[in-house]
């Protein structure tokens, strides 16, 4: 794993800060300071040094310190930071510096301020822009070294398609024959897509979808505007006369008419795409055959696959139960000691109390005024030395008691959390068990995939899709000969119509009312149609959603076991019965931007950095902004720099891991 380590960070004139120096050494820190004074500077500093931006990926943020009108406080400054690291063990030093250029015109007595200007240095030596940038980026991508330092940075400034990419890339993707065959009711699904991916035919779908809406909802008033066109003949007469006359020219045209509805019909052509149909399906099956037995034996092992992942996140969160129980047993058995303790030296200092007579004691009535007689000044003396005696023992004894069900509470705790290491003992060997099986599986789920045949290098598939082409051709030639043919006899009938014309002139209202009523039917027959199209549609549709609901179902127990804390909801149901690809996450069952509290959020952030440093194999420091918010930190293997909210701190406090030792 890359590993790198901030050891010293200095900002002069950055945001207001005239000089800090955060001496991490390498270890861990804690920044302790109140509201505005600088503690996310110290991290937007950090961030500007290697590339450019604050902590909320702003690069066009504001360096300089300003006035509370909104102005420059003291221009001709230069704005440093430097960072000194450790990568993988080796110390370097990166420094950056923006400054304002003032240049003294020609002519003119004093300078003017004419732009910026940024300067870079590498391990002490200028260095241009370029090769600054090129040697960060070098050492670790801008996008993950974000990913990696901030707990925040992946669930509130990654957008949810970056963050779904992410989680597949981290745990691995399913292939689309891989979630078909895990759901049968998609088994149409390859013939439906044909060489577009999911994505690609749901948009093609909704734009289509939109367009028969459209066309639907105008189709009443295209056929209402027909009818209303219809012209009237209710006075017309002598239609048989009109028809005699012109029979014979009629006759031509509608033998022109029959000939361009044969060429239209295009016989030839609905054979050749029946033909191409049947070609596509037996391509399928081809498909369908090669893959079956590989994709069999890939659905059991992923099963399997999923099982131990199961098992042993169920194992890990026993493991955590037990060692919480531990803790909490632990400071249970200090407490108990300490007021055992506490009680054996009040018992002590009650051994050396004795009865003490008051001095000064009146031996006369309080009534009267006489002197007491001594037999009653003496039994009341033995009275109250009785009462004290009486007193302290029972105190003793109350003591005593209280002291010893102390000890025996701590001699509890201690036995309980004997027992509980040595579950803890037998779980991790499991655990070791099943993760060396778990190790196995996986290799052998990707040897499965491997198998999978390429169907393009099977003869019949290759002799298939050779005969495809061929009939795409012929259908081409059919469609353009037929085209051409069409054109000729329109241009026929067209002067045939007009030879008639004259003719026709009265007659020419009853073949509008006929054009119109076969206009309509032609309409209604579209909007059934149209219907027909629209519902096919929605039933790809639902099959495509199908899919994403199977995908996700299949990976969810995948991605989940890689987090301790995270979980991931990666669809979510609409009021329409579809579904919507979102990337939510979760911390038992709340939503992070849903009410989820400020140390939940910082341990999830820290969770997934976790998981996403051991996935790419790099460590980077994490700065966790609000740290006062957590009482504890989950354990990771990077270097932690905290940021408390300190009301007593006015100015930046600085606290090393070494430091707190040496405390």
């Amino acid at each position: 794993m890359k590993r790198i380590v901030l050891e010293r960070l200095t900002l002069n004139n950055f945001k207001g800060i005239k000089n800090l120096v955060l001496a991490s050494n390498g270890g861990d820190a804690d920044v302790y300071g109140d509201n505005a004074t600088g503690k996310t500077t110290m991290f937007d500093g950090f961030v500007w040094l290697l590339f450019g931006k604050d902590s909320q990926n702003k690069a066009d943020f504001e360096i300089k310190g300003l006035d509370g009108a909104g102005k420059v406080l003291q221009h001709r400054l230069e704005h440093e930071v430097e960072g000194v690291f450790l990568i993988d063990g080796r110390r370097r030093t990166f420094r950056r510096i923006f400054k304002e250029d003032w240049t003294k015109k020609r002519g003119s007595v004093t300078d003017e301020f004419t732009g910026h200007t940024t300067t870079y240095f590498l391990d002490g030596v200028p260095v241009k822009k370029g090769e600054y940038t090129a040697e960060v980026d070098s050492i670790i991508k801008e996008d993950l070294f974000k990913l990696l330092t901030s707990p925040s940075y992946f669930n509130e400034q990654l957008k949810k398609e970056d963050r779904r990419k992410t989680l597949l890339e981290v745990c691995g993707d399913l292939t689309e024959a891989e979630v078909i065959h895990g759901n049968k009711e998609l088994a149409s699904l390859p013939g439906i897509l044909g060489d577009r991916n999911l994505e690609s035919h749901k948009k093609v779908i909704s734009s289509r979808c939109t367009v028969i809406n459209k066309e639907i909802k105008e189709l009443p008033v295209r056929i209402s505007e027909v009818q209303r066109q219809m012209p009237d003949v209710a006075e017309l007469d002598d239609e048989e006369l009109l028809k005699e006359d012109i029979a014979i020219l009629r006759n031509r045209v509608e033998s022109g008419d029959a000939e361009l509805s044969r060429i239209l019909s295009g016989g030839e052509v609905a054979v050749k795409e029946k033909r191409l149909r049947e070609i596509e399906s037996e391509l399928i099956d081809i498909k369908s055959r090669m893959h079956s037995d590989v994709l069999d034996k890939l659905a059991l092992k992923r099963d399997e696959v999923n099982r131990i992942h199961i098992e042993v996140d169920r194992y890990r969160r026993e493991i955590e139960d037990k060692q919480q129980r531990i803790q909490q047993n632990e400071r249970s058995t200090v407490n108990r000691r300490q007021e055992a303790e506490r009680l054996r030296t009040e018992f002590a200092e009650l051994k050396g109390l004795v009865f003490e007579h008051p001095e000064g004691h009146d031996a006369h009535c309080s009534a009267c005024g006489q002197s007491l007689p001594e037999d009653q000044v003496k039994a009341a003396h033995d009275k109250a030395e009785a009462d004290f005696n009486r007193k302290l023992a029972e105190r003793k004894e109350r003591i005593n008691a209280s002291g010893k069900a102390a000890v025996a509470d701590a001699q509890k705790f201690e036995e309980d959390t004997a027992r509980l290491q040595v579950e803890i003992e037998t779980l991790n060997s499991t655990l070791q068990v099943l993760q060396t099986e778990l190790t196995g599986a996986d290799n052998e789920l990707n040897e499965l995939r491997m198998g999978v045949k390429d169907p393009t290098t099977d003869p019949d598939y290759a002799k298939k899709q050779a005969e495809a082409t061929q009939v795409k051709q012929q259908i081409e030639v059919l469609r353009t000969s037929g085209e051409e043919a069409a054109a000729t006899t329109r241009f026929v009938i067209r002067q045939q119509r007009a030879e008639i014309e004259e003719m026709e002139r009265d007659l020419a209202k009853f073949d509008s009312v006929r054009r119109a009523q076969m206009r309509v039917m032609e309409l209604e027959k579209q909007e059934r149609e149209l219907a027909a199209e629209y519902e096919r549609l929605q039933h790809e549709l639902f099959l495509c959603e199908e899919f994403t609901k199977t995908k996700v179902s299949m990976l969810d127990a995948k991605i989940n076991s890689k987090f301790k804390l995270a979980r991931f909801r990666l669809f979510e149901d609409q009021i329409n019965g579809g579904i919507k690809e979102v990337c939510d996450t979760l911390y038992k069952g709340v939503p992070y931007d849903g009410g989820l509290n400020n140390a939940a959020r910082i341990n999830v952030g820290l969770d997934i950095i976790n998981t996403l440093g051991e996935h790419y194999g790099f460590s980077a420091p994490i700065f966790v902004d609000n740290a006062e918010a957590v009482t504890r930190l989950i354990d990771t293997d990077a270097q932690v720099i905290r940021l408390v909210v300190s009301e007593v701190d006015k100015k930046l406090r600085v606290e090393t891991a070494a430091m707190q030792e040496a405390i």
